[in-house]
């Protein structure tokens, strides 16, 4: 199809032929690298928690003043809102997933280890933490009643905990052939059982690891609301916002010496946690948007150019017999060819900028499906961009065109 024809003709408007080639270039390694990204946070964003999503509703509390007996407070504060119509189970926690604010500890199956590979998140609470979770056991048990002990009485060495309850994601890790019965150092050099296995629980942020996301352990602690804050309550899903509504009552029946600081669903939580992964998907959605119109402006307009120069040409060839067919396929030929050297290029500087992006980000690497994804939509879009133009062209009469010469 009258290929170095079409090559000798674009050396000779070279300096408009490399400009588009360079914008499809810059468009492609762009829009690769922001595909993948936004697929990167949507995979991100909808990652299963492990817990009761559709159950489960969060209150955050902060006490005034030095404030009575805060064990006593957080005891009488469960009674209150276990009394709540369409509340199944209460339980308080140092920790939410997706909540952000996270106690970490590095984690290891040998004493002393210097060097501990995991680094997890540490869950503490109510004896019915689990059960208020709706964590589902893959192997082992719960907390046994007798296993549990106070978080102040451990901090200070008047207390031991002997048991661990980790994710399957920290079990694997260590012991692929089964966990339960096997120790786990997480804190101090005391070895701790592992009496659960639980199938996920997402930590309450990434710690700046993807890697780490599924690394939870819970451990048999009570503490009072004031180490932490965070009631959780497992409730009937419809009636999530009636709870809401109720619970400023229950904790001023208790003690009104204190501020609800929040009060949630779990999706309103999800949402709030991962409104920036959102925030960048619609931005780097909007710029290959626009990224992709300016290109194809870009083709439309050269294009149009071109054929405004050419009409003695397109005249002639019309005149020696070239249909309309030809005159189209002229058009598009060429453009395919000024596309696909601007995606060659552009792969190769795709893959310049994802280097770039993994040293300077931490950003995984570009899958190599990416490229053909966006070759396509490149040759894709020039072809259409390029069809007004070369209908136009393929129109002009021989008669008109040949007045010219």
């Amino acid at each position: 199809m009258h290929f170095f024809p079409i090559l000798s003709t674009l050396r000779r408007h070279r300096t408009a032929a490399t400009l588009l080639v360079l914008e499809i270039a810059l468009t492609c390694a762009i829009v690769c690298n922001a595909v993948f990204l936004i697929g990167e946070r949507l995979t991100r964003m909808d990652r299963a928690s492990g817990v009761a999503e559709d159950e489960i509703v969060r209150v955050q509390i902060a006490g005034i003043g030095k404030g009575a007996d805060a064990t006593a407070i957080t005891a009488q504060d469960i009674a209150a809102l276990k009394a709540i119509p369409g509340v199944k189970s209460v339980a308080n926690s140092n920790s939410v997933p997706f909540g952000n604010s996270s106690w970490n500890s590095s984690i290891s199956n040998k004493p002393d280890d210097s060097n501990a590979p995991i680094n997890a998140g540490m869950y503490m609470g109510h004896p019915d933490l689990i059960k208020t979770l709706g964590l589902k056991f893959v192997a082992g048990r719960d907390f046994l009643p007798e296993e549990f002990q106070a978080f102040e009485a451990v901090n200070a060495d008047k207390a031991k905990v002997g048991s661990i309850i980790v994710t399957k994601g920290i079990a694997d890790y260590f012991y692929p052939n089964g966990a339960v019965g096997k120790p786990i150092y997480a804190l101090g050099d005391t070895a701790l059982t592992v009496v659960g296995v639980v199938e996920r629980l997402a930590r309450p942020n990434d710690n700046n690891r993807a890697t780490s996301r599924d690394y939870a352990m819970l451990f048999p602690l009570t503490h009072p609301y004031n180490k932490g804050g965070n009631y959780l309550l497992r409730v009937d899903p419809e009636r999530k916002t009636e709870v809401l509504a109720a619970v400023d009552a229950a904790f001023n029946k208790v003690d009104p010496a204190r501020i609800i600081l929040k009060r949630q669903t779990f999706a309103e939580l999800r949402k709030e946690y991962y409104a920036k992964d959102r925030s960048m998907a619609y931005l780097l959605t909007g710029t290959c948007i626009a990224l992709l119109i300016i290109t194809a402006l870009g083709i439309v307009g050269l294009a149009s150019f071109w054929v405004q120069q050419r009409t003695r040409q397109i005249g002639i060839r019309r005149a020696l017999g070239a249909t309309r067919g030809d005159i189209l396929r002229y058009f598009q030929t060429e453009n395919l060819i000024l596309a696909t050297i601007g995606i060659v290029v552009g792969m190769g500087l795709a893959y310049g900028i994802n280097l770039w992006l993994m040293e300077k980000y931490q950003v995984a690497r570009l899958p190599s499906e990416f490229l053909p994804i966006g070759a396509l939509l490149l040759w894709v879009l020039g072809q259409i961009a390029v069809l007004g133009p070369a209908l136009r062209a393929s129109l002009i009469p021989p008669a008109i065109a040949t007045r010219t010469v």
